[in-house]
């Protein structure tokens, strides 16, 4: 008489994920993390009778919040489950895995697609049953409600010090360094500081003020972050001096939205010298040369390009007598530090360039097309025209001449002195 031979055991390959959100106490020798694990693994023991076998690798998370997916670990799971290593994936709680009811579905959505079993060791549940979801998505909803209550509670922190006068973080600033989270003056920073508003009242300009600082070879405020890498120390544009020069921390005090308050830090520059300067930057005006918003549709806005330097041209406008408008397009890198060669070139003579181009080419059967009457043409369906048919347009300054390169890449790229 034969005997019913059992079938044999499936193994189930389990991977252990932990996170913690701060790195505070992962320098122990037991942390969270590894507290995490072992309950993890103890349940996986538990079950080893059908066949759950725990995974040498690590999956773990130190100092990541659960509030997104940009977490390393993750996201070698989620390789190594779509790469059909994995069975199984054990957390000590579900809000391990994920604290965004958003991110947790996608994530589950990829556990069904690779047919990956989900378990939690403190919440026991079965994912495959229409009530275990239902419950798992209730756990995570309560877990997305802490998280923001959290936040909540942390806004209203940062806003109670700010009030007082606090340091609570952010980017470094020329001038200070950061000592127990609270602003030291620097004095070798602090001396340049007072220079650079001095130089705006003697100037009385942005871009002269750049041109100088360039000229000196003086940086923005260089740091090291918490992982060692290096941000800041780049030159000067207008947009970086005029965050300095309206920057509130420099007069002694701290800013909170709309708000201004007393800090507890040293002012930089004078109270005179402050208000000085913030009464020349509000003075300024389009008579005096500064560039104002360009409200016009501009024809070739975000598709020249200046050859002399390699960046983008953009639109802007000046007022003669306080009445006629007068629009060109201007070299960014020249607009922020000018240092550009080609500086501007007028709207006037290299629209109707382009425009001249493209009616010549119009005639061509593909296209169907007719741009005989084009000032009959809506603004706004000339810019979208040109949009469409033309890949950019460069200018040289150097030596005045255009080359257009259209988007259909069979007509070559045509020169004029405009």
């Amino acid at each position: 008489m034969s005997r019913t031979r059992k079938p044999a055991r499936q193994t189930v390959r389990c991977a252990v994920y932990t996170r913690k959100s701060t790195e505070e106490g992962l320098d122990q020798d037991f942390n969270s993390l590894d507290a995490q694990r072992e309950s993890a693994r103890a349940y996986i023991k538990s079950q080893a009778a059908e066949g759950w076998v725990c995974l040498p690798r690590h999956y773990d998370d130190g100092g990541f919040t659960g509030g997104n997916m940009d977490r390393p670990a993750l996201h070698h799971l989620l390789a190594d489950i779509a790469q059909g290593h994995v069975d199984c994936v054990v957390v000590y709680k579900v809000d391990r895995l994920s604290r965004s009811l958003l991110d947790f579905a996608r994530i589950m959505e990829t556990f069904e697609k690779y047919r990956v079993a989900f378990v939690s060791v403190t919440q026991q549940f079965n994912t495959a049953t229409s009530m275990g979801r239902l419950i798992l998505n209730v756990l995570l909803s309560f877990a997305q409600f802490e998280r923001e209550m959290i936040s909540e509670r942390t806004r209203d922190k940062i806003a109670a010090a700010r009030r007082k006068g606090k340091w609570v973080g952010g980017q470094p600033i020329l001038g200070y360094s950061v000592d127990h989270s609270k602003l030291v003056v620097q004095e070798e920073e602090a001396e340049r500081v007072r220079t650079i508003f001095a130089l705006y009242l003697e100037h009385r300009g942005l871009l002269r003020v750049v041109q100088e600082l360039e000229r000196r070879g003086w940086l923005n405020k260089s740091w090291q972050t918490r992982k060692g890498h290096w941000r800041g120390g780049k030159p000067f544009t207008k947009t970086s001096l005029h965050h300095l020069l309206t920057n509130v921390l420099y007069a002694g005090k701290i800013r909170y939205k709309n708000e201004v308050h007393l800090g507890e830090h040293s002012a930089i520059v004078d109270k005179e010298v402050w208000e000085q300067v913030q009464e020349v930057l509000r003075g300024k005006d389009p008579a005096r040369g500064s560039p104002v918003r360009n409200r016009s549709l501009a024809l070739l806005k975000g598709l020249l390009r200046c050859r002399s330097c390699g960046c983008a041209m953009t639109p802007t406008q000046s007022c003669k007598n306080g009445s006629k408008r007068y629009r060109y397009y201007v070299c960014i890198n020249a607009l922020k530090r000018g240092v550009c060669q080609a500086r501007s070139v007028p709207a006037g003579a290299i629209e109707p360039f382009v425009i001249e181009q493209l009616e010549g080419l119009a005639n061509e059967s593909r296209w169907g097309l007719d741009l005989q009457s084009w000032d009959s043409f809506p603004a706004e369906e000339q810019v979208r025209l040109v949009q469409h048919l033309v890949q950019r347009v460069d200018y040289d300054g150097a030596k005045s001449k255009v080359t257009i390169t259209f988007k259909d890449g069979v007509q070559p790229g045509k020169e004029k002195h405009p």
